[in-house]
């Protein structure tokens, strides 16, 4: 059993998440689906949760149960705890202990975070336990390193999440893994069918969005009104639920079922799937709809900000299309019904957004924005530096 000296302050079964490049995005989802969720970092959140897996989440990068906390602490006092406790805790390990340390927040080195494995290693060695050190390029041992080496996957290889707050007060993790890269690049190159044209989703941003619409039970069905390719339709089976897809384009259809048929070959999954050919702006939909997660309409492509004549052509399309399917759904879901709906908003050279004028007529479509306490709806938007076209993503009921 793990034990800190008592300057530390002892947790319940509390986990930390260690957020995304958007970490507002990641807020959102871990709000959505566990509801006792606090900010602890700009790049970290508090989960208080009897348990916790990474496995089905898009915006959590890392995670791990809290095992101490301290107050007003810098590197050097956090680290000689660490040390402390570690060597009292592996003293009698069997078999080599691979280590990785990340530390967050802290104003040092990763020479000095490298130290305190160092130490740590040489403390244990004198009792006769081995321990290899995962070497820290930087303070965060990456997403990739912490994957490829399987830390937090067994107890012999661990990884110790040390976090600090701008307040001072430090959480130390024992890490449960990281985001599985490899499983999400596979699902996203080796599909059979892809698009360049119709656009790339990716399977994380897919799973932040089905999980925007909450904790649904196994078996539920997930309508994804725009499908493309399938993503959503594909992470919506990986999670547990049902999934049901339609596109106006008889070549996405055809593209929608060759990938599910793939991800049943290649990942077992056994939920059910319907696929069907339909306007978003017309379609009738068969019952049961649980949920709807989709990427709408996001207009043309950009590779710098267009005008302002453009803006204004591409913008009233892309508000008609959506608004029109909007309306469409309405009748067709209960109230109630939750949404995620990723619409466009363009960004200027200044980076600032101009967003659908549908966000503000949303009760007068018969919608209302889920509320989040830890985020701002303005907060809500998935892009790369790069990127002109920005995906906002609504989050909605049925009123």
């Amino acid at each position: 059993m793990l034990t800190f000296s008592r300057d530390y302050c002892y947790t319940s079964v509390m986990y930390i998440a260690i957020l995304g490049r958007q970490p507002a995005l990641g807020m959102a989802e871990l709000e959505r689906l566990f509801g006792d969720v606090t900010w602890f970092s700009d790049q970290s959140a508090v989960i208080n949760v009897d348990s916790f897996s990474i496995e089905q989440l898009g915006g959590t990068l890392k995670a791990g149960r809290i095992v101490a906390e301290l107050s007003n602490a810098d590197w050097r006092r956090a680290s000689m705890k660490l040390v402390q406790a570690y060597t009292q805790a592996w003293s009698g390990t069997e078999g080599k202990v691979t280590l990785g340390i990340s530390a967050y927040g802290f104003n040092v080195s990763p020479r000095e975070v490298q130290k305190t494995g160092i130490i740590l290693k040489q403390k244990l060695k004198a009792n006769g336990v081995s321990l290899r050190m995962i070497p820290n390029q930087d303070n965060e041992l990456s997403t990739a390193t912490s994957h490829h080496n399987k830390l937090g996957l067994s107890d012999n290889k661990v990884e110790l999440l040390v976090v600090r707050s701008k307040n001072g007060k430090v959480i130390i993790a024992e890490s449960n893994g990281a985001q599985n890269i490899t499983a999400l690049a596979r699902r996203d190159q080796e599909r059979p069918k892809r698009d360049a044209f119709v656009g790339m989703l990716p399977p994380k941003l897919a799973q932040i969005m089905i999980n925007l619409t909450g904790k649904h039970s196994d078996g539920d069905r997930i309508l994804d009104p725009f499908c493309g390719t399938g993503v959503i339709p594909q992470e919506s089976l990986l999670l547990g639920y049902d999934a049901y897809g339609t596109d106006l384009a008889d070549k996405m259809i055809d593209y929608t079922n060759a990938n599910l048929q793939w991800l049943k070959d290649t990942h077992h999954v056994h939920g059910s799937w319907t696929v069907d050919q339909g306007d978003a702006m017309d379609a009738i939909w068969n019952s049961p709809i649980d949920a709807v997660a989709c990427e709408s309409y996001l207009g043309q492509p950009f590779s710098a900000p267009p005008s302002s004549s453009k803006l204004i052509e591409v913008r009233g399309n892309c508000n008609h299309i959506i608004s029109q399917f909007l309306r469409n759904m309405l009748g067709q879901i209960n109230v109630g019904t939750p949404l995620c709906v990723a619409v466009p908003a363009w960004r200027d050279g200044n980076g600032d957004f101009t967003h659908l004028p549908l966000i503000d007529q949303l009760e007068q479509l018969g919608y209302a924005r889920v509320p989040f306490k830890n985020v701002r709806n303005s907060e809500l938007l998935y892009y790369r530096e790069d990127q002109i076209v920005a995906r906002e993503l609504l989050v909605l009921e049925k009123i």
